[in-house]
């Protein structure tokens, strides 16, 4: 675990760039610093290697003072990957990866091995990339390399300023979901600073939010979507992003409540006054508690001329359900397959609490996008 206990980075000139920091980052974990420019992050995560010197309290990796470590055996324990990446031009690329394990005396055979292993890891083929030069690789290829070198001896923490933030669109999405392979094989401690919040929630464990060098906000990606505790986070997360990450929303927010729901006792006359009624072209078949037996549309009630005695003999089983824990990017995977365009959401007593249709996924996010004032174009 890092630990900041109330932690102050003060310049000379008077500038505090951190105030009063409490932080606690857990093992394992993976964590995102974000704000803008200025506000202090990146100091933040230079201060956990000493790269920058904080001015008040007290910065503890594992309950030990990182004062306490040499800084340079601190900096060789803790992997550092940089926008620039900073690969040696006149190392190859072997030699790069290599450099910690070499300069913490490994053998020459471990460290070999261990080269081969990370270029494989991060899909470069080491009889390919090995004995090249930074300068014959790509933007993302040299990335990758550093991602590389950063894990090379196996650090506990790695801090990543940054590292994705000159690439271009799709190379840069690639080497996130790289980095997320990577992360939930090794379960490292992942400090990674970003002014992209797009990144920050396809990434983060949890995002710390800063301005003006102070932690506004400490929470996972889906709180801080739907629970913004601060009208800067708000505004900096963006109003209309929440509805641009459907696995966010719970689908309880965009179901209709009191659904149409019917007895599997009733006539089909009775049935079809009942849809009349609730203006509806589709009732859901329930038993007496509520719970979920079925489904029957007005044409096949309409069809039945009578024969059928009962709703029971007509309605058909509903394949496509979703748990009220279920969200509404889930109701929007299913929605093409749902018999009749209507998917139930049930609780835990399997009882009909609300049902989602086409028609309500698209006035939900319809009016939503309205209210923000957006506008909704068909392509």
């Amino acid at each position: 675990m890092i630990k900041f206990e109330n932690i102050c980075k003060k310049y000379d000139n008077g500038l505090k760039a951190v105030k009063s920091l409490d932080l606690e980052i857990n093992t394992g974990e993976f964590l995102v610093l974000i704000g803008p420019s200025g506000c202090g992050k990146t100091t933040t995560m230079k201060m956990i290697n000493r790269l920058i010197t904080h001015s008040e309290g007290k910065i503890t990796i594992d309950d030990k003072d990182i004062n306490t470590f040499d800084p340079v055996a601190l900096r060789r324990n803790i992997g550092y990957v940089i926008q620039q990446v900073g690969l040696f031009p006149h190392y190859t690329i072997e030699e790069n990866i290599g450099l910690i394990p070499k300069l913490k005396k490994w053998k020459e055979s471990q460290t070999k091995e261990r080269v081969n292993e990370l270029l494989h890891m991060v899909g470069l083929d080491p009889e390919v990339f090995a004995k090249r030069y930074p300068r014959e690789l790509s933007g993302g290829q040299q990335q990758r390399v550093g991602v590389a070198r950063a894990l090379a001896a196996n650090p506990d923490i790695i801090l990543m300023d940054e590292p994705f933030g000159a690439l271009d669109p799709i190379t840069r999405e690639q080497l996130q979901d790289e980095l997320l392979r990577i992360q939930a094989e090794m379960h490292k401690t992942i400090v990674f600073v970003t002014h992209d919040m797009d990144e920050a929630l396809k990434l983060g464990d949890r995002i710390a939010v800063m301005k003006d060098g102070e932690l506004l906000q400490l929470d996972t990606p889906d709180q801080l979507l739907s629970n913004p505790s601060h009208g800067f986070v708000e505004e900096f997360i963006g109003k209309k992003r929440i509805y641009q990450n459907p696995e966010y929303i719970p689908v309880t927010d965009i179901m209709r409540d009191n659904p149409a729901l019917t007895l599997p006792s009733r006539t089909p006359a009775v049935a079809i006054n009942y849809m009349r009624q609730c203006k509806t072209d589709t009732l859901i078949v329930s038993d007496e508690s509520g719970r979920l037996l079925g489904v029957v549309s007005g044409f096949e009630l309409q069809a039945s001329k009578g024969t059928p005695q009962t709703v029971a003999e007509i309605m058909k089983s509903v394949d496509t359900v979703l748990d009220h824990t279920a969200t509404a990017k889930d109701a929007l995977t299913l929605i093409t397959k749902a018999a009749y365009g209507i998917i139930p959401i049930v609780n835990e007593a399997k009882k009909v609490i609300g049902v989602v249709t086409r028609g309500s996924l698209l006035s939900f996010f319809a009016n939503q996008w309205s209210e923000e004032g957006g506008e909704l174009h068909e392509e």
